[in-house]
C-alpha cells in the first residue's frame, strides 16, 4: 500500500473517532465513548494500516503521558496521543531548524519526521502525522517482538523505556483494552495486620541505609494481594528483601513486595495479576542466603518507585496504601448491600 493510499486512510480513521467517534463510526446514532476507548479505536486501526500491534503503541503512549506527568520540566501533550516525539529525531540532528516542518527538509537532514495527513506539513504536534511517523519508524525493524523491542531501543536508547513499554503492552494484550484503573488493598480486610508511615526510616543491615517502603506486620500465612494491574518484572530472593516479587503498573510504578514466606505457584515472573489477586504470603524472610528466616517479626515490606524517563526513584506508599484501603472497604461494602438488594 502507498504512502497516498496509507494517508488517505489515515484521514478517514481520524476523522471518523474526533467528529463522530467510534460509535458513530459502528453504525450509532451517537457517540459518549470515553478518551480511553476512541484512543484504543484509533490505534487498533493503525495496527490494521501498518502492523504494529495496537497495545504497543496504546502503551508506548501511556509511558510518555506517565512521564510527562512525573516531570515538572515537561508539559502534558493534551489530546488522545501523548507521544512526542524529540525535535533532533524528528528534524534532523543536523538541520539547523529545530521546528522544521518540511518533509523534503526533514528528510534531507535524516529526520523522521513525516507528513501523515497529506497536509503539506510534518508537525510534531498532529497526532496523526505523529502515529504516521512513529510506526513508519518502528516497522523499519521488522514486526516480531524482538524486532519492535529493537526498534524501540533506537527510538529511546534507554533500557528501562523498553522493558516499561513492552510490560504495559502485554497487559493490555492480556485483557484486550487500555481501561484498567483501580487498585486493592495489599491485604484482605478481614486478617489482622497494622501499619504505620516507616519510609525514610534508618536501617543498617547491609550498611546504614533509609527504609523505602512500608512495613505492614500480620501474621505468617497472611495473603498477599497485588495492588495493581501490572506485570510481574521479578520473582526470587534477594539477600535485603528476602523472598520478594515485584510489579510494575500502568503509570510506570514498581511495586516491591518483601519478606514473604512464600509465593503463589500460579504466579510466575512475566504473568499478569490484576488488583486483589493472590501473588504470595507474609513472612520473615531475608538478611542472609537463600532460605535466611525469622530476624525479625513477620510482615510485608511494600515499596513504590517511579521511572520519570530519567531515573527510578522510590516515594512514600502510605498515603496510597491508606487510600486503597479505604477504596476496598468502601468497595466491600457497595457489593454486600447489593446482595442484600438481590436477596
Amino acid at each position: 500500500m502507498g504512502k497516498r493510499t496509507i494517508s488517505t486512510v489515515l484521514i478517514f480513521t481520524f476523522l471518523s473517532i474526533t467528529l463522530v467517534g467510534p460509535a458513530a463510526a459502528h453504525g450509532k446514532t451517537s457517540d459518549t465513548s470515553p478518551p480511553e476507548a476512541r484512543r484504543q479505536f484509533l490505534l487498533e486501526k493503525m495496527e490494521t494500516l501498518t502492523g504494529i500491534p495496537w497495545y504497543l503503541l496504546a502503551a508506548m503512549d501511556q509511558y510518555e503521558r506517565n512521564v510527562q506527568r512525573s516531570r515538572p520540566d515537561l508539559k502534558e501533550k493534551k489530546g488522545l496521543i501523548a507521544i512526542t516525539v524529540p525535535s533532533r529525531l524528528w528534524t534532523g540532528v543536523t538541520n539547523p531548524d529545530p521546528e522544521d516542518t518540511i518533509p523534503e527538509s526533514i528528510l534531507f537532514f535524516g529526520g523522521i519526521g513525516r507528513d501523515g495527513n497529506r497536509d503539506g506539513k510534518a508537525d510534531p504536534n498532529n497526532e496523526l502525522d505523529v502515529l504516521y511517523t512513529v510506526t513508519r519508524f518502528l516497522s523499519r525493524y521488522g514486526h516480531t517482538w524482538d524486532d519492535l523491542r529493537e526498534g524501540l531501543w533506537n527510538y529511546y536508547q534507554h533500557p528501562t523505556p523498553i522493558d516499561i513499554i513492552t510490560h504495559i503492552a502485554e497487559v493490555y494484550k492480556h485483557y484486550g483494552t487500555t481501561q484498567l484503573d483501580g487498585n486493592h488493598f495489599l491485604m484482605p480486610l478481614r486478617y489482622n495486620y497494622t501499619y504505620h508511615n516507616t519510609w525514610g526510616d534508618r536501617r543498617g543491615y547491609g550498611g546504614l541505609r533509609i527504609h523505602e517502603g512500608t512495613d505492614v506486620f500480620a501474621d505468617y500465612g497472611t495473603p498477599v494481594l497485588s495492588t495493581c494491574y501490572g506485570y510481574v518484572e521479578l520473582r526470587g530472593w534477594n539477600r535485603f528483601g528476602g523472598w520478594r516479587i515485584g510489579i510494575r503498573d500502568l503509570k510506570n510504578n514498581y511495586h516491591y513486595f518483601a519478606h514473604l514466606s512464600r509465593f503463589n505457584k500460579d504466579v510466575k515472573k512475566g504473568d499478569v495479576v490484576a488488583p486483589g489477586e493472590i501473588i504470595g504470603y507474609v513472612g520473615s524472610s531475608g538478611y542472609g542466603p537463600p532460605g535466611t528466616s525469622g530476624k525479625f517479626p513477620p510482615h510485608l515490606h511494600y515499596g513504590m518507585y517511579k521511572f520519570n524517563g530519567k531515573n527510578t526513584f522510590s516515594f512514600d506508599p502510605y498515603p496510597y496504601l491508606k487510600a486503597w484501603e479505604r477504596a476496598t472497604a468502601k468497595k466491600q461494602r457497595d457489593a454486600k448491600k447489593k446482595e442484600k438488594k438481590r436477596r
